[in-house]
């Protein structure tokens, strides 16, 4: 090969002749991206396009659809047997709710009758035993149950009125927030502790009269004050001095109903009222102690073992806080 300019020039094109040629491989991630359908699914469809007959046949989509028509039928078919049971059963359901319901009405109908009964013979037992006592000891007594409970009150004082919020709108999609807010045993017990620090002499939650002994506690979403249901709105009553609305207000209980106010709207209002009377508490069954009375050692000097005998019942016995034992 002659060196020169036409020598040159034919190097250089042998060189880029040889560049053309050279062919590269694309990287897998390329290849993947321009190519995404893998080449098995490629030929299949180009088959299929070329021979029709190797598509699925006709008895085939036929069969499909004769066993979905079957399954629609034998579903609908269950679904009419099972409302059709449902609605043979419903009216022995309903009449078994309407009894149960007109039971429960008559039950409560008694009940209130017993108790009209019973709060009747406590009066009545009231004039009898003021009637026996002297004018100081029947005045004492008084006193004594207005501070136990066991006396109806009447006088000035406050009422804090509690109610559950208002029914919300329920999600369609989490089912959440169908039910409203509801006042909790826990929220009357504050409210009745902090009366009672305020100065109040006597509290009632719905009617039901609170002594030292006297429970506020749920059964599911029932209220039970001394074992007796409350329904809302609830309300209770204090009677004791001018400045123990003021003491409430101040109080943690009312704070934190206020709180409950703002965050999920309960209902909470405290008011002042004249004259009002609360009535007594059903009496409490009376449990009374005894000593016990056990044998005492042998009197020295007394020539013979003797062991002192139990006392007959009642003697020996230690008064009871009421005067007396049964």
């Amino acid at each position: 090969m002659t060196e020169g300019p036409a020598g040159q020039r034919s190097d250089a094109a042998g060189e880029g002749r040889g560049s053309a040629s050279r062919v590269y491989t694309p990287d897998f991630l390329t290849e993947l991206f321009r190519n995404p359908l893998d080449p098995g699914y490629a030929d299949a469809a180009a088959r299929r396009r070329e021979s029709p007959s190797s598509s699925p046949s006709g008895w085939r989509a036929w069969s499909v659809r004769s066993v979905s028509l079957v399954v629609a039928v034998a579903l609908g078919f269950l679904f009419a047997v099972a409302y059709r049971q449902t609605m043979a059963e419903e009216p022995g359901r309903s009449q078994a709710r309407a009894g149960l319901v007109a039971e429960i009405k008559e039950r409560e109908a008694e009940t209130d009758g017993l108790a009209a009964r019973a709060d009747r013979l406590r009066e009545e037992v009231g004039r009898q035993r003021d009637a026996a006592l002297s004018g100081s000891q029947a005045s004492r007594l008084r006193r004594l149950e207005a501070g136990t409970g066991l006396g109806r009150v009447r006088g000035d004082g406050v009422v804090v009125r509690l109610a559950d919020a208002p029914a919300q709108d329920k999600d369609g999609v989490t089912g959440s927030g169908g039910g409203p807010p509801r006042v909790l045993y826990t929220d009357l017990q504050k409210v009745a502790n902090d009366l009672w620090a305020a100065g109040a002499e006597a509290v009632a939650i719905n009617g039901q009269r609170l002594t030292a002994t006297s429970t506020i506690r749920s059964a599911g979403e029932a209220i039970l004050v001394d074992f007796r249901p409350v329904t809302g709105p609830y309300e209770v009553s204090a009677i004791g001095p001018r400045s123990m609305r003021d003491q409430f207000e101040d109080s943690r209980a009312a704070y934190l109903m206020r709180d409950l106010v703002e965050s999920v709207g309960l209902s909470f209002q405290v008011r002042e009222v004249e004259d009002i009377t609360l009535p007594a508490a059903p009496e409490p069954r009376l449990r009374y102690a005894e000593s016990s009375v056990s044998p005492s050692p042998s009197v020295a000097g007394s020539g013979a073992d003797r062991s002192s005998r139990p006392e007959p019942s009642g003697s020996g016995v230690s008064p009871s806080p009421s005067g007396g034992g049964r």
